[in-house]
């Protein structure tokens, strides 16, 4: 059984400053991952990656098209895409050798779960960060 949502590597994740590669992040104020990654950034610290297929600029970070296109490591890959697409960039992170993945509220998929945690990635799955981090006493 796949271990996800271990509430030690939730804390871990949003406690230690590292690098968010946020998939399907964009400047439309009508989107959550806008919120959740500007949350990520002024309030944890994180290193914020936008990756979209626009590949836009955000929150002052430069966008890429592409996991594959950012330069260095990844530490998480936040997944702000259907559960239906997120299969696909659950492999992408595993491609680049990211140490997590982490699916947003709604966004469920058992079998890429599985496939990352056979690659060693830590699995967070239909949870936000901007919710789960006050639970634990962190932010500014």
């Amino acid at each position: 059984m796949v271990k996800v949502n271990d509430q030690h590597v939730i804390a871990t994740l949003l406690s230690t400053p590292a690098r968010w590669a946020v998939v399907g992040l964009s400047n439309n104020p009508r989107r959550a991952a806008l919120g959740v990654s500007g949350f990520l950034q002024q309030q944890l610290g994180m290193d914020i990656i936008p990756v979209s297929l626009k590949g836009e600029d955000v929150h002052g970070a430069t966008g890429y098209k592409l996991l594959a296109d950012v330069p260095g490591h990844v530490d998480v890959v936040d997944c702000f895409v259907n559960s239906q697409r997120v299969g696909a960039v659950v492999d992408q992170a595993i491609a680049i050798g990211a140490g997590a993945v982490w699916l947003q509220l709604g966004v469920i998929d058992h079998g890429a779960a599985e496939r990352a945690a056979a690659a060693g990635l830590n699995i967070v799955m239909d949870r936000c960060p901007a919710v789960e981090a006050p639970r634990l006493g962190l932010g500014r």
